[in-house]
């Protein structure tokens, strides 16, 4: 019977390295997203002010 290289390791390796980066994707969205949120808040206020002094 054949016996095959233990692997696993490597396994482990990928799935922790494919998590972390799918972590640091959703990471990445939340803070942009954070980010577009007070970037429109800022241009409201601006155009709010706008509108005031008209």
């Amino acid at each position: 019977m054949e016996t095959f290289p233990d692997t696993s390791g490597y396994m482990i390796a990928g799935h922790v390295i494919a998590l972390i980066t799918m972590g640091l994707y959703v990471l990445s969205v939340y803070l942009r997203n954070k980010n577009l949120n007070q970037d429109l808040e800022t241009l409201q206020s601006l155009e709010a002010e706008q509108t005031k002094k008209k």
